[in-house]
């Protein structure tokens, strides 16, 4: 009964610009961050590129992953102003050329056509990457591929990538503004600034609601935002209020995250522990549900190295190749895994958010340091999935009612993640009977909980 994966419904692919051909010229220091492009500098296509990013995005596939998701962080060498696959100048414009625009579009038609013909179909496609930052040092070198843009070539980028889609009778989706931060979806500063206004507001010359393929969804990435509780759930609420202004459609998608920053730290110093990540993980993600009311998180990455004082916040799997004797050892499987998973595997594709309410009169900042809930239902089978985060140092009773139902609910399954070994999405046997409609229910410390509950 214990969960052997977490049912990621989501899976994202970088389609990359070159910079793996350039080698050491290519500015990007570290090899393992430098892509290949489909299309060679003469023109010609040669799909045998990107072959590991290939095979991962076939296994997503291979599992059940529903959404296959393409990002872009710079256009193909040939196409940039400086024939670099990062902008150098500190001028914060993009790096695709100006008679480039539609060949861009053109490659990256291609490469969804491609992918269709081997049944890899991408649902979406998101032609610009953090377009707030200038992606080089004061030596003119990257860390990895990267382009800065403004807020008018973004649009004239989606409207050439929407015209190349249409063209080519392809149903991928395009995924406009995928903001640095979130604050620049609605605010902010420089040339990429107040981005739902640009794009979603039908008064602005920029609005791409009219264009063929593009979506209502606003994607940002939550990176150094929650540096406190009051700033995370400020800049949640603030993006929230601002979708609604330009539209009800309109949907906040949280498309990138990690621990980048050190918010994760709480306030405490040294190292944090993986299921203290964890827990901080966990607040991220149901503050961007309940406060931000996202309809879609992506965590940001996967796999990489893992660094011994990273306190695994950085990604979900670490791989060990320099410790490692055997295959056992090759990867750790890090506690933010199963933090994930009490969203990913429960909350699926079509479920609604429920709101909730509490007795004990804490303010939603407050319950940030105790006990967190969010709720979501399944409007099809009518089941009702409960997620709780214990963050304190003590076991918490909790009473669960469920208001406005027409039936009995009873508790089904449930399950759990602590710092214990093995305590990874375990199925917790709770002797819960309801009384007067309420579910009685412990939940240990430091733990982050589900429960499932179903009509009779």
């Amino acid at each position: 009964g214990q969960p052997g994966g977490i049912g990621l419904s989501a899976f994202r692919f970088n389609i990359g610009g070159g910079t793996a051909e350039q080698g050491d010229s290519s500015g990007i220091k570290d090899a393992a961050r430098r892509v290949e492009c489909f299309l060679s500098p003469g023109g010609t296509y040669d799909w045998n590129k990107q072959k590991g990013y290939t095979w991962l995005l076939q296994q997503a596939k291979h599992y059940g992953v529903e959404n296959l998701i393409a990002f872009v962080n710079s256009p193909p060498v040939q196409f940039t102003k400086n024939g670099l696959g990062y902008k150098t100048e500190k001028d914060y414009t993009s790096n695709l050329r100006e008679d480039k625009y539609t060949a861009y579009a053109d490659f990256l038609a291609a490469v969804m056509t491609h992918f269709d013909k081997i049944h890899l179909h991408f649902n979406y496609i998101s032609p610009v990457n953090e377009p707030q930052w200038d992606w080089s040092n004061k030596w003119g070198e990257a860390s990895q591929e990267g382009s800065a843009w403004t807020n008018t070539e973004i649009f004239n980028a989606v409207k050439a990538v929407s015209t190349a889609l249409h063209t080519n009778k392809l149903s991928t989706r395009i995924l406009v503004t995928e903001a640095g931060t979130l604050e620049h979806l609605y605010g902010a500063g420089g040339k990429a600034a107040a981005q739902v206004q640009a794009f979603f507001n039908p008064a602005s010359k920029l609005y791409i609601g009219g264009l063929p393929n593009t979506t209502p969804y606003v994607e940002g990435h939550g990176y150094f935002t929650e540096t406190s509780d009051a700033r995370m759930t400020e800049i949640r609420n603030r993006l929230k209020d601002t979708l609604a202004a330009y539209g009800r459609d309109l949907e906040f998608w949280q498309s990138e995250y990690c621990m980048l920053g050190d918010g994760f730290k709480d306030g405490a110093k040294g190292s944090r522990s993986a299921m203290d990540c964890a827990l901080f993980l966990a607040k991220v993600i149901n503050t961007d549900f309940t406060e931000g009311n996202a309809t879609a998180w992506h965590y940001w990455n996967a796999f990489e190295p893992g660094r011994a004082d990273s306190n695994t916040r950085y990604y979900l799997v670490a791989l060990n190749p320099h410790r490692a004797t055997d295959t056992a050892r090759l990867y750790t499987i890090t506690k933010n895994v199963w933090a994930l998973g009490h969203y990913s595997l429960f909350v699926r594709p079509g479920m609604y958010r429920v709101s909730t309410s509490r007795s004990d009169g804490l303010s939603n900042i407050a319950a940030q340091q105790q006990v967190m809930i969010s709720a979501f239902t399944n409007l099809q089978t009518g089941s009702i999935v409960v997620n709780m985060i214990n963050y304190t140092e003590h076991d918490a009773q909790a009473g669960i009612m469920l208001e406005g139902t027409d039936s009995p609910f009873a508790l089904k399954n449930s399950y759990v993640t602590t710092a214990g070994e093995g305590d990874n999405l375990k199925p917790h046997h709770v002797k819960s009977q309801p009384e007067k409609g309420t579910f009685s229910v412990v939940l240990p410390a430091r733990s982050i909980n589900t429960f499932i509950f179903k009509r009779h």
